[in-house]
């Protein structure tokens, strides 16, 4: 046999490898390593995790979808499972008629996140279809796209947030209560997701958990602080933190593992109102859907929010928490601090003069106030808590005066603890309803509602056993008026959702609250002392 030299073997060699590498489809790779690091990359070598199994049968890589319907155009995101390289980015939505399957469109899998998103013009709202997302020749996942229920006098969401990774088990108990109320909508507010730097899987373990919540019915789902992998968050326009904590304002982690975070969470509602993006290029989704007869707007109290740090007196060892409970709140409300921004209120400002024979509803992450005294353990009283949207002040009364224009009720999470509040802005009682829903899981983390000299406000709530309920002022010196908490000493250790009851005709909302481990569908079911609670939506 003839000897090749060192130079035509390596040239032989070179050519072997090109060509395999033709055969082999290429391993994109993210613009980041160090989060996000079960689904990215070469995903498959990675050992074993606490979070979900990622190494599924491959006629299961359909893990979920969402959807809403909204000015005729549906919008859907597919959620897949980790792809190997050689298995196909494409998707498809087919959907049933007269019988038969029937494909409406292809799309391409997003390989930062593994979502894609169908969007599907001219749609038909006036009857149910029943659709199916489907990948390759086995793998799929079936629903239902419900009919516009705007003949229904009574429309019925239900609400969640806060789902801790503390406790890692399935949520049977929702699903069996959710689906057996059966709402017309589900919202999830914050948090779906508390393993910070691996979104992509923790996304996936909330779709096992709660995907026959939202098989058959529209769902809202909002990203807040921890889903993109910060304790707090201050968005402050899109900017990058540097400070441990974030108190400075921005996002700490790379901007394109936020994007993705929002992308997966919330490409499916509605068009943006202004769809430009922010500072490093990060979206916006704040928006409204219109279902059912009622005008859901849908904030993000978070991205335009001024960082405390350097911009007002410290307080306390952080710049987020006032501990000193005799510091003067006009020092912190400055001159400059955002809340919403002037974009979003724009947008609620139009809110507020559209639609106006429709019954409102505004949803966001957290409470236009601060609603909590004690905070994770009884040893840890707080003042003010920064990261509420008690502050700033003017933001805040902004904010309410454009959803009390609109007539609207708020629903919100975030908090851990479950509270029902009539807003002041200039007076006790003259701004909207905001009903603040438990915690998912509250076993791990509490909040209390418990005023230091432990009296009664003035105008109390005759209609509960509840100690302290009235008016008070919270720790940046707004009015509130508390009707309805649930402390961690309650059923369930205060978790468990919020159901909101929507009348049209009377122009009502009844605000309902369920523990965790309570089963709805036994005659004695029983929900948290205080509720429920209904409302007029008539200012």
């Amino acid at each position: 046999m003839k000897k090749l030299s060192y130079v035509a073997f390596l040239t032989l060699l070179l050519a072997s490898c090109a060509e395999k590498s033709k055969e082999q489809p290429k391993i994109v790779q993210a613009p980041f390593s160090d989060i996000d690091t079960l689904a990215i990359n070469d995903w498959w070598n990675r050992g074993e995790n606490p979070i979900i199994d990622l190494s599924i049968d491959r006629d299961q890589v359909v893990a979920f979808g969402l959807y809403t319907v909204s000015n005729n155009t549906l919008k859907l995101s597919a959620q897949l499972y980790p792809l190997h390289p050689e298995e196909t980015r494409e998707v498809r939505l087919e959907i049933q008629a007269n019988g038969e399957w029937k494909e409406i469109q292809k799309q391409t899998v997003n390989q930062l996140g593994w979502s894609a998103l169908f969007r599907v013009e001219d749609w038909d709202a006036s009857k149910d279809w029943k659709y199916r997302i489907r990948h390759g020749e086995n793998a799929q996942f079936e629903g239902l796209v419900r009919k516009d229920p705007k003949d229904k006098e009574q429309i019925v969401m239900a609400a969640l947030s806060c789902n801790s990774n503390q406790d890692r088990g399935m949520r049977e108990n929702y699903v069996r209560n959710i689906n057996y109320q059966d709402p017309d909508l589900i919202f999830f507010a914050g948090d779906q997701s508390y393993d910070h730097t691996e979104h992509t899987a923790a996304w996936l373990k909330f779709g096992l958990q709660f995907k026959e919540t939202f098989r058959n019915r529209p769902c809202i789902t909002i990203p807040d602080d921890h889903d993109i992998g910060q304790g707090n968050l201050w968005g402050e326009n899109g900017k990058i933190s540097t400070s441990p904590g974030s108190p400075d304002g921005g996002y700490t982690y790379h901007p394109e593992y936020v994007k993705m975070v929002e992308r997966c969470q919330t490409a499916h509602l509605p068009d943006p109102y202004d769809p430009t993006p922010v500072e490093q290029g990060i979206g916006v989704y704040y928006t409204n859907l219109v279902l059912g007869g009622i005008d859901f707007a849908i904030l993000e109290d978070r991205k335009f929010k001024s960082g405390p740090e350097g911009k007002i007196p410290q307080q306390g060892p952080r710049p987020d928490h006032i501990r000193n409970p005799d510091y003067d709140p006009s020092s912190i409300d400055l001159p400059g601090l955002t809340l919403l921004g002037e974009r979003q209120l724009r947008f609620l400002e139009n809110w507020a003069g559209q639609n106006s024979e429709m019954p409102k509803v505004a949803l966001s992450q957290t409470a236009f106030c601060g609603g909590a005294h004690i905070h994770g353990s009884l040893d840890n009283r707080l003042h003010a808590d920064l990261d509420s949207n008690g502050w700033p002040q003017t933001g805040r009364n902004k904010a309410l005066e454009l959803l009390q224009k609109a007539k609207a009720v708020h629903i919100a999470g975030d908090q851990h603890l479950a509270t029902v509040i009539k807003q002041g802005i200039h007076e006790f009682g003259d701004g909207p309803w905001a009903f603040v829903v438990p915690a998912i899981v509250n076993d791990y983390y509490s909040r209390w509602w418990w005023p230091e000299d432990e009296k009664a406000g003035s105008n109390p709530n005759k209609n509960t056993s509840l100690p302290w309920t009235g008016d008070y002022r919270d720790g940046f010196n707004n009015k509130i008026t508390m009707m309805a908490y649930v402390n961690p000493e309650s059923h369930s250790n205060g978790g468990g959702y919020g159901l909101i009851r929507l009348n049209k005709k009377d122009r009502t909302a009844t605000f309902e609250c369920w523990p965790r481990y309570v089963d709805v569908t036994k005659p004695d079911a029983a929900q948290f002392e205080g509720w429920p609670i209904t409302v007029s939506m008539e200012p």
